[in-house]
């Protein structure tokens, strides 16, 4: 047991931060800027391949960024700024988020990498231990003595 507590505690430190960093928080009172750029980042352009609104410089997404300006400037709720531009601009879907329970999508290949590098090395450890337990054989003892008594 007592060389199975590292291990232990290693995956409970790593399923609590995987735990901990999934959860979205909000991040408290943001600024008009950052609710802008936030807002931007989650949509898609719908221009652009694999761009979001906020860094592509079509004018579509030129066009959204205004938009989430100026909803914004009217005092509208996230969610609000969100139906709105779906609604004016339907090939401008979410982009996943990968924060919150989504954000496990791009967690769970890295942590299933780090588990297979240790399972290896595990692996390798016990095999190396084993190896060193066969020691030598009842012939191996007799033919390392010939060689003793012969130089």
């Amino acid at each position: 047991m007592r060389r199975r507590l590292p291990w232990i505690a290693l995956v409970l430190v790593v399923g609590g931060a995987l735990a901990i960093g999934t959860l979205d928080t909000g991040g408290g009172a943001r600024s008009d800027e950052e609710r802008a750029a936030h807002l931007a980042a989650g949509f898609r352009c719908p221009t652009c391949r694999g761009q979001s609104v906020a860094d592509s410089d079509a004018p579509a997404a030129v066009a959204i960024r205004s938009q989430i300006d100026r909803q914004i400037d009217e005092g509208r709720s996230d969610a609000e700024i969100r139906d709105y531009v779906l609604s004016r601009y339907p090939r401008s879907e979410q982009v996943p988020p990968r924060s919150g329970l989504a954000g496990l999508v791009w967690v769970l290949p890295v942590a299933g990498v780090v588990l297979a590098v240790a399972g290896l090395a595990v692996g390798f450890r016990r095999w190396r231990v084993v190896a060193d337990r066969r020691g030598a054989s009842e012939e191996d003892r007799v033919l390392v003595e010939r060689a003793r008594r012969s130089s």
